[in-house]
């Protein structure tokens, strides 16, 4: 307890790009727009949900969401080298030796995550979105299957925004260079944005450079004044290096090293091990105002990747296409008869198709050599879905949703001279949400809903090339209630959730000795968590004075995530804590304003000792990160800023290696390290 006390204590100061204009407008309530028609305000949303804005995420270096994303508490990102992310949502990253596994992603109204299960937000530039929407839990309402919830990712151009250009340029530690531009015009009832960005580093680490170059475009034609179409496109040519886990010795001696060589296996160096992506992806999405009440949206998409993976015991080369359509209707705020009650109901159908031709061959040194496996996997899931929220005055709002979901692959294992296919039965995802409106100023909830999972392409046919059919999907219920609050003015707010999530079939990774993987399903986990955050202007915006605005911010998560009937290789981890998932982590954050627009923003994270392996005789150590950063408007359209990360020096492991053979656990992560830039808004 002394130890989260101290978290929600250290308030240190850094720097955000923020306009005096910005600071000092009328503070607004957050809305969330993630189930269409509804348009809740965030304190009468029945479900836990939480909203980045692109003031928050601004706040931020910039160079990756992890800051951003891990103030959610409930979130936890990683990163074991630049451009490696790891997301959960209430969960494991035991699904998640690279990547991110059972939680679905959206661009807009358009799935990020293709039908084999895989989800490729780190060929995103951070700066390419104005906000993000967390949807907590499972939610099949009309998102499908998942069972640790939705991430919405709104990209630049569809949201409101006056500027017309903006570009900013930063350096920094370790060969840090990143330039991004955005360009947004309007002619009439169509408007255009375009957005790039260049990121180069040389990484902390031996063996750990990124470089991407990205850009997208957001285009609206409102060519009826009832009818919309909107396209939303991407291309990113991600290349990044991965140095390998090290040992406790290893990481101590030396924590910019890379993998070394044994005996028996090469090193990270030598094999160039890496990670290549070349994806290109759109879709259009058109929506009609039918009448008063009703709209129609559909959604057509596709997306081509070329990806490529030296390894340290092979070299992986996969082509993956993916198309796709999502259509539903919805009916949005009609009166009943002559009373208070509102409806809202929304149905419709998702259906998607991903074909992976995987390719393995010898690792020389980075290149290419014989063929040793060779797959070709399509994978097909769709689902239906249909909700209806009632509200009987200003004081309650009910909802009830489900989905149907269904998923199948077919494989051709061309190296074995074999094919088959696997037909998962048909999923029920139901949710049952209430909230009521204790006061004007809070509001309770509580969440019955089903979470599931089936296993993605990456799991089915793991790094050891063997395509295991055996893998179930993870399904399991979630239970949870939660309290918000929000001040009239908006000035303060604070939301508390505790849940209790069931889990059976829990998918997690196991490795062979030399180090490839395979999936299994490992029982089941018995999750029990509490969930607290706040925020609130000490000082409310202003024109005057010498601060013109002083925002606190905070967040905790307690998890008290245990593995249930779990036995493997004969040993029963029934009863331990979850791999991975540290028992504690808090953030607290402080924003102060002063005039001549120059502002200070600073966060501490704590995050508590978390097991590294199932049997729990191995934990990566506590460790304390504070980041800070400061920001000079020169002018309306001119700012300056620096910041510094890892204040204090720790020696820490961003993302761990779990279950490692050999126990190379640890990634260490960078010691203290600063960035510089300017910034142009026009």
């Amino acid at each position: 307890m002394k130890k989260i006390l101290l978290a929600l204590s250290i308030l240190p100061l850094a720097s955000y790009a923020q306009s005096s204009t910005d600071t000092t407008r009328q503070l607004q309530e957050v809305v969330i727009q993630a189930y269409p028609g509804k348009q809740f305000t965030l304190l009468q949303v029945p479900t836990s949900s939480t909203v980045l804005t692109a003031r928050q995420l601004q706040l931020q270096q910039g160079i990756t969401l992890l800051p951003a994303l891990n103030t959610v508490p409930g979130i936890r990102m990683e990163e074991r080298s630049p451009g490696s992310y790891r997301l959960s949502l209430r969960g494991s990253l035991l699904r998640s030796p690279f990547g991110i596994r059972n939680v679905k992603l959206y661009l807009d109204e358009i799935p990020l995550t293709d039908a084999g299960g895989n989800s490729y937000l780190n060929l995103a530039d951070p700066g390419s979105f104005q906000g993000i929407e967390i949807l907590k839990g499972p939610d099949g309402s009309q998102f499908g299957a998942n069972s640790g919830g939705v991430v919405l990712l709104h990209p630049a151009g569809t949201l409101a925004d006056s500027s017309r250009l903006r570009a900013d340029m930063q350096g920094g530690s370790y060969g840090l260079f990143r330039e991004q531009i955005g360009w947004q015009q309007q002619w009439g009832n169509y408007k255009l944005n375009i957005y790039e960005a260049v990121h180069h580093a040389d990484g902390y680490r031996d063996n750990s450079a990124m470089k991407r170059y990205f850009v997208q475009t957001a285009q609206e034609w409102q060519y009826h004044p009832h009818n919309q179409l909107k396209l939303i496109a991407f291309y990113s040519d991600l290349d990044y290096r991965t140095p390998g886990g090290l040992t406790a010795a290893q990481a101590a001696a030396n924590p910019k090293a890379s993998r070394p060589a044994t005996p028996t296996l090469p090193g990270a160096i030598t094999q160039q091990a890496g990670i290549r992506n070349k994806t290109a992806f759109g879709g259009l999405v058109h929506t009609s105002q039918l009448a008063t009440h009703w709209q129609h949206v559909i959604t057509v998409f596709g997306s081509n990747t070329h990806f490529e993976n030296p390894f340290i015991t092979n070299f992986e080369a996969r082509d993956e296409n993916t198309f796709g359509a999502r259509s539903y209707i919805a009916l949005q705020d009609q009166p009943l008869g002559n009373s208070n009650m509102r409806l809202d109901w929304t149905t419709g159908i998702e259906w998607q198709q991903t074909g992976s031709d995987i390719d393995n061959y010898g690792n020389r040194a980075g290149v290419r050599d014989t063929l040793q496996a060779a797959s070709d996997i399509t994978a097909r899931q769709y689902f239906y879905f249909t909700g209806i929220t009632l509200r009987p005055g200003k004081q309650w709002v009910a909802e009830a949703a489900v989905s149907l979901n269904y998923y199948r692959y077919h494989f051709n294992d061309v190296a074995a001279g074999t094919d088959g296919k696997k037909k998962f039965s048909a999923e029920l995802m139901p949710r049952f949400s209430l909230s009521y409106l204790i006061t004007p100023d809070l509001a309770a909830r509580a969440t019955i809903s089903r979470g599931y999972s089936p296993p993605s392409i990456a799991e089915v046919r793991a790094s050891d090339n063997i395509i295991n059919t055996a893998l179930q999907a993870e399904t399991g219920w979630n239970y949870e209630t939660g309290l918000r609050f929000n001040s009239r003015n908006n000035r303060f707010q604070a939301d508390a959730a505790v849940f209790y999530y069931e889990l059976q079939d829990a998918i997690v990774r196991k490795l062979h000795d030399d180090g490839t993987e395979f999936f299994t399903n490992a029982g089941g986990t018995h999750q029990t968590g509490v969930e607290f955050q706040g925020a609130a202007w000490l000082q409310s915006p202003r024109l005057q004075g010498f601060t013109r605005g002083i925002q606190l911010q905070g967040s905790y998560t307690y998890s008290h995530f245990l593995f249930s009937d779990y036995i493997s290789a004969g040993k029963d981890f029934s009863g331990n804590a979850l791999t991975g998932v540290p028992k504690n982590i808090a953030t607290a954050s402080l924003l102060v304003v002063f005039p001549a627009q120059v502002s200070l923003y600073g966060q501490y994270t704590y995050t508590d000792r978390l097991p590294l392996d199932d049997a729990n005789t191995a934990f990566a150590k506590e460790y304390h990160l504070v980041q800070a950063k400061i920001n000079w408007g020169i002018n309306k359209w001119l700012a300056l800023y620096a910041g510094a990360d890892n204040l204090l020096n720790q020696h820490y492991s961003l993302g761990n290696d779990l279950n490692a053979v050999g126990a190379r656990y640890y990634n260490p992560a960078p010691g203290r390290n600063y960035y510089g830039g300017v910034r142009v808004s026009l």
